[in-house]
């Protein structure tokens, strides 16, 4: 009996201690250390319309390390599809209060799912109709596909250069311009060996909307 409550003794100890090391010490720890070192990076990477860094969500424009949804405004960049609408509701979540919060993630459809060959469809049929000078063969997968996790913010400056023209006509910006904007946010592979080049969407739009006079 001795033993037994020996042995419970430790146990009990050593739950409550890691309770409180990595339930309650840990995330403290790191979150401290976030808010100390990387205030902005721990907040959420927000931006302002201006392009400037701000810890305010009331401020923010958008995150520059999240995605959102450009498709009304044939003005802008668009993203990557997202298989969770970028975890906004939809018009018709609105009208009858069917969204839960999806958070982040794909559609998770296999390549022979007809849904999928549906939606691949409509956004090539979407994007040559925006986009009438391309061709169907020329236009970039990231656009029309969707990324892991619903969220990216990033596409590829192939993606960024082919929607230029479009862009220019729309805005009476000269390609020239445009072409300085993508390149401007274009941010390199991390560590000059990880991933791929890479545009951020917003910050063009951002500095799209500064030129012509929209913020």
């Amino acid at each position: 009996m001795k033993s037994f409550l020996k042995y419970l003794k430790s146990a009990v100890v050593l739950t409550v201690l890691m309770l409180v090391v990595c339930g309650f010490a840990y995330p403290a720890a790191l979150t401290g250390l976030g808010q100390l070192f990387f205030p902005h990076q721990a907040n959420g990477s927000l931006i302002t319309a201006d392009g400037k860094n701000t810890n305010d969500p009331e401020e923010a424009a958008g995150s520059a390390i999240s995605g959102q949804d450009f498709s009304g405004d044939p003005r802008y960049f668009q993203g990557r599809i997202s298989g969770v609408n970028y975890n906004t509701y939809t018009e018709e979540e609105k009208e009858d209060g069917t969204y839960a919060g999806v958070g982040s993630g794909g559609s998770n459809l296999a390549p022979s799912n007809e849904e999928l060959k549906e939606r691949a469809e409509k956004s090539v049929e979407e994007f040559l109709k925006q986009n009438p000078d391309v061709k169907k063969g020329d236009i970039p997968a990231d656009l029309l596909t969707a990324s892991g996790s619903g969220m990216d913010p990033h596409i590829t400056p192939e993606s960024a250069r082919i929607q230029i023209p479009s862009i220019a006509e729309e805005t009476g910006l000269s390609e020239e311009q445009l072409d300085k904007i993508v390149e401007n946010n274009t941010e390199g592979k991390v560590l000059g060996v990880f991933g791929h080049d890479r545009v951020n969407v917003l910050k063009c739009n951002l500095d799209i909307a500064k030129a012509i006079g929209e913020i």
